[in-house]
């Protein structure tokens, strides 16, 4: 394994992007294409929306709860390993759904087993493009997650002429042997090793592609180096910092807060799109081609998007683009109530596609920004985690509204509203850290800082607080009596 000074940014780095590309097809545009088969699950097994929803749900849920397994996997085996193992048991689950005989067993076979698969592929093959691209990070990532609006463009049609010709147990056994091409994505998973992922602290401040937020604490950690050298390993290693010390970073606990909502919110569209279609007229080859429509602008909101946050003039500003496109996911689920023909609902699938590719290309983005990219298979184990439950419950819930009230409106409300509060929440953190940050500058002004840093043994923390003249000489005699030893 070849040790980079930095992430390559090119060569094998694009193997990589295509890797991730085909893992997005067979993951999430097939996971997305199973609302296809809603209808066909409710009127063979004679049940109502709320239990037919739990297959989509389950299948959902089970892919980002057993997320951080596959971050586990890929940390401390292989990426390669874990890829094709999840290849193997997401194509087992599918060929044993194709015999499914109730409900019950599709949760298990479709839901649980083929959701384990795809978990075990999907956040380890987007944390490898992390470790290889920096300066177009979001240009890679748009390319690799494009494979989910391109895979559902493809698949939608595709999935519902196999039901035509061979029922919709034929489809699954073919979607089996299809998924199994993620052995083939886990081969071009070539390991990389960064210096960055063992490195002193003066070391790690030197690299342009640390994230701010890194640099900041490190400065601070540095400022006291001369209480660094009583403690009995003379370097500050990077990565001797424990794998999940970022869930207590503000930052992050925002960002995992805000996916919450955004995961709620999202998820029931994808399973009530073609059903909703189909109750206001629209028939079911429009119906698929409405789900084809969203996939293939999904497509250019992952490209566009990732471009544009790669440019020098919003670069900086990747965080406001992020939440502007989850408010108008939620604007649009908020208008579909209304939009009850087939002309109609085309500008949606249109307006929502490009969105929802966009803010999905920014989330590992904005989880390297936050937490850096050592730990980023890790973070991004974590925030895909947190989709599950959202994912689990959304789905039936709107069912059950759906049910209760007849209509789909209360539903998509209620998704419209879960993703703009996701949005406005993260606006009022960074509004919030903004104002705090101008209040602590007028506040201390040239006033002397002082470093206070402690260590339990592993990772070094540090707290900065106000000093008053006689602190200042006093730290200022101690440091030089600390490095006259």
């Amino acid at each position: 394994r070849a040790r980079h000074r930095g992430p390559p940014d090119g060569g094998w780095g694009w193997m990589i992007v295509a890797g991730c590309f085909l893992v997005t097809i067979c993951t999430r545009a097939v996971t997305r294409c199973i609302s296809i088969f809603f209808v066909e699950f409710q009127a063979y097994f004679g049940q109502d929306y709320a239990r037919t929803a739990w297959i989509h749900s389950i299948v959902d849920c089970a892919t980002m709860l057993c997320a951080p397994l596959g971050s586990l996997i890929s940390n401390h085996v292989s990426c390669q390993v874990g890829i094709m193992l999840g290849g193997l048991l997401a194509s087992t689950g599918l060929i044993l759904s194709s015999f499914a005989a109730s409900l019950e067993h599709l949760y298990l076979s479709l839901g649980v087993l083929t959701g384990l698969g795809f978990a075990l592929c999907y956040s380890p093959a987007i944390a490898m493009v992390g470790k290889y691209f920096n300066k177009r990070k979001a240009l890679a990532y748009g390319i690799a997650m494009s494979g989910s609006g391109i895979g559902t463009f493809i698949l939608a049609p595709v999935v519902q002429l196999l039901i035509e010709q061979f029922s919709w147990r034929g489809a699954l056994l073919i979607l089996g042997g299809f998924v199994l091409n993620l052995c083939v994505c886990g081969a071009l998973m070539r390991p990389i090793s960064l210096k960055e992922d063992c490195k002193t602290a003066p070391e790690f401040l030197e690299q342009d592609y640390v994230p701010e937020t890194e640099k900041q604490d490190l400065k601070r950690m540095s400022i006291c180096s001369p209480l660094i050298k009583l403690w009995p390993h003379e370097c500050l290693c990077y990565c001797s910092w424990k794998e999940y010390d970022f869930l207590l970073m503000p930052g992050f606990m925002v960002l995992a807060v805000s996916v919450l909502f955004m995961a709620y919110g999202c998820s029931p569209l994808f399973v009530y799109l073609v059903p909703y279609a189909l109750s206001v007229g629209v028939s079911h080859h429009q119906a698929a081609f409405l789900m084809s429509i969203l996939g293939v602008i999904d497509i250019i909101g992952n490209v566009t998007f990732g471009w544009l946050t790669d440019r020098r003039c919003l670069k900086k500003h990747r965080y406001f683009c992020y939440l502007f496109a989850v408010g108008m996911d939620g604007l649009c689920c908020l208008f579909l109530p209304v939009l009850q023909s087939f002309p109609l609902l085309v500008p949606f699938s249109f307006t929502f596609g490009y969105f929802d590719g966009a803010y999905v290309t920014l989330i590992p983005v904005m989880t390297a920004d936050v937490v850096g990219t050592s730990l980023l298979s890790s973070a991004l184990g974590v925030v895909y985690f947190l989709h599950a439950i959202p994912y689990l419950v959304s789905p039936p819930v709107a069912g059950w509204l759906v049910d209760t009230t007849g209509s789909y409106t209360a539903s998509f409300l209620l998704c419209g509203f879960s993703m703009i509060f996701s949005s406005a929440l993260l606006c009022f953190a960074r509004l919030a850290k903004k104002i705090k940050r101008t209040h602590l500058r007028s506040l201390t002004g040239n006033t002397a800082l002082k470093q206070h840093i402690w260590t339990n043994g592993a990772t070094a923390y540090s707290v900065t607080a106000e000093l008053d003249q006689k602190d200042v000489e006093f730290l200022a005699v101690d440091t030089n009596s600390f490095s006259n030893r």
